[in-house]
């Protein structure tokens, strides 16, 4: 089967896309903001817009407060063939709903493709992009399909754009959601993309993701305490912007935390901590990772704590395309002074990031670029440089990592196939293992030990390894999942099926596992619960070649199934 896993790495490019598009209510449920009908329930910001109207007025404007909604508020509508699949996608309105329907008409009736899913949501204000999520059976997902803004262009999901077969399962992230909508809801144990209601509560990003939570103030009437940005320490302050808008080469939940837990003045580094290789020049072509090679240029390590983000971008307003360049030469001006900048220098171009922070394409997101925030006195390409057999990974901005967080983050780079990452991280993560607390419970640990293990070929130990982890928490997917596949090469399928199982009712985002489910009732003689299974796996993948070719076998005996 595919393997899932439940660090912050797996929806990076995902995160770095929803971070680009910057209302999502249930139409029933919320009126969008801005609305004249709108009340403190459909927005909770109208309450400061009683003594904050013009702060109020402005930030309704920006990508920030637009940053989702309900999508037949903000349907884009279109269609596109997609070259790879020749699958016809359509986005449109009916009885005020938005859909999107997918078509590929073929003689092989297993190749064709017609049906459509009602979008409920939107996510991105489409300045940049925009996104849309729909639900099957509570499981909520993100549209195959996006819509780039800078190229006007509709065009497959980051990553998708060769894909042969349509990508209908991916999966929404709760960390995703946090940047782009507020009161963002937990997830069931054990899915990270199934919620028992809607998985957030308000549109955009709200006055209290940057102030807090507002209650003592408001029940003083405006007289008691408000978290200012401004007047945290320089470190907490930053995290403020850093929550969204960081990326780093991968990331990892510290144990027992993801980043749905921080709030506004704590450490963000007590619940995620980023990494980056070391010696990394710029972004390395990372969609949202201005804050990296800010740390580079030689603003801010002159100005120290003085230069953040807020120094040059204003939260509550975004200047007009019109104003843009004379707005922020105004903010270079305010540290460049004097004449030789302000006529001397270059007067027949007034935009300083043409020369000093220019844009290159990302490699991470099609049809995107990103701004160059190293601000060099003389422009030079960013260079992505290739991983080396002996490569460094270091934390981002001086946040202190144990073994188990760089062990967690030389992994992902190990799944990617990295043999010297693999090797670094089975180092680490021992260790961490050997200091573990008696009571702790860190499944994710045990997890990616198994499969170092079963890469490294300990089948024993990967076992082990992926027990413990279930024993930590039985709803882990991840683990069931690949100790179902070791249990099944090994003979052992009757124990492997349970696995499956619970894998696959988790995790209906791994049509793999539901394959693999399928396979192992065929191998005991249940042939019904193979093809339920296959059935429930076209549902969440409705282009999946192989599940449908399967069930189409078992059905006339073409496979066939053991006799109980």
């Amino acid at each position: 089967m595919s393997r899932k896993t439940h660090s912050v790495q797996t929806f990076l490019i995902a995160c770095a896309w929803c971070f680009l598009l910057s209302w999502g209510l249930p139409a029933s449920a919320r009126v969008s903001r801005g609305s004249s009908t709108a009340d403190a329930t459909a927005n909770p910001d109208l309450v400061c817009a009683a003594c904050h109207q013009q702060i109020y007025d402005r930030y309704e404007q920006t990508p920030m407060a637009r940053a989702s909604g309900a999508a037949a508020n903000g349907l884009l509508t279109g269609d596109f063939i997609h070259p790879a699949s020749g699958i016809h996608y359509r986005l449109f309105l009916r009885d005020q709903q938005a859909f999107l329907q997918y078509d590929r008409s073929t003689p092989d009736e297993e190749q064709s493709l017609h049906g459509e899913k009602r979008l409920v949501y939107y996510i991105g204000s489409g300045k940049r992009g925009r996104t849309y999520l729909f639900q099957t059976d509570g499981f909520w997902f993100e549209a195959p399909v996006n819509w780039y803004s800078k190229q006007s262009v509709w065009d497959m999901a980051p990553g998708y754009g060769n894909a042969k077969h349509m990508p209908f399962t991916l999966p929404v992230d709760g960390g995703c959601l946090h940047c782009h909508t507020s009161n963002v809801q937990p997830s069931v144990p054990g899915s990270r993309n199934h919620f028992a209601g809607p998985p957030f509560l308000h549109a955009g990003i709200t006055c209290e993701a940057c102030h807090g939570d507002p209650g003592a103030h408001l029940a003083q009437r405006g007289k008691g305490p408000i978290l200012n940005p401004v007047r945290l320490p320089a470190a907490r302050r930053d995290f403020v912007c850093l929550q969204c808008h960081l990326e780093g080469d991968t990331a990892v939940n510290r144990l027992g935390r993801s980043l749905i837990d921080y709030r506004p003045g704590a450490d963000l580094y007590s619940d995620v901590v980023y990494f980056v290789r070391k010696g990394e020049i710029g972004s390395n072509l990372r969609a949202a990772s201005e804050w990296e090679a800010l740390l580079q240029s030689k603003c801010k390590r002159r100005s120290g704590d003085k230069l953040t983000c807020t120094t040059c971008h204003d939260p509550h307003s975004t200047p007009s395309p019109e104003q843009r360049v004379l707005y922020y030469r105004g903010k270079c001006l305010a540290c460049h002074t004097g004449v030789k900048f302000s006529e001397q220098h270059h007067p027949e171009q007034q935009d300083c990031t043409a020369c000093h922070m220019p844009r290159e394409k990302t490699r991470d997101i099609a049809h995107e670029q990103v701004t160059d925030h190293r601000i060099q006195k003389r422009a030079h390409p960013v260079v992505q440089k290739p991983d080396s057999a002996d490569f460094e990974i270091v934390p981002i901005g001086g946040a202190q990592a144990s073994a188990r967080d760089l062990g967690l983050a030389y992994a992902q780079f190990a799944q990617h196939g990295n043999q010297a990452a693999g090797e670094r991280a089975m180092q680490l993560l021992q260790q961490a293992e050997r200091q573990e607390k008696p009571d702790a419970k860190d499944p994710e640990l045990h997890t990616e030990l198994g499969f170092l293990d079963q890469m490294s070929g300990n089948i024993p130990a990967a076992e082990r390894e992926y027990r413990l982890a279930i024993a930590m928490t039985p709803v882990d997917g991840t683990a069931a999942g690949d100790l179902a596949v070791l249990l099944a090469q090994s003979g052992k399928v009757s124990e492997a099926v349970p696995l499956w199982q619970s894998a696959f009712q988790q995790n209906p985002d791994i049509p793999a596992a539901g394959f693999d489910l399928a396979v192992g009732y065929c191998a005991i003689g249940d042939p019904a619960s193979a093809i339920r299974t296959l059935q429930r796996v076209v549902t969440f993948s409705p282009d999946d070649p192989k599940a449908k070719r399967l069930m189409r076998n078992i059905a006339n005996g073409t496979q066939a199934c053991k006799s109980k």
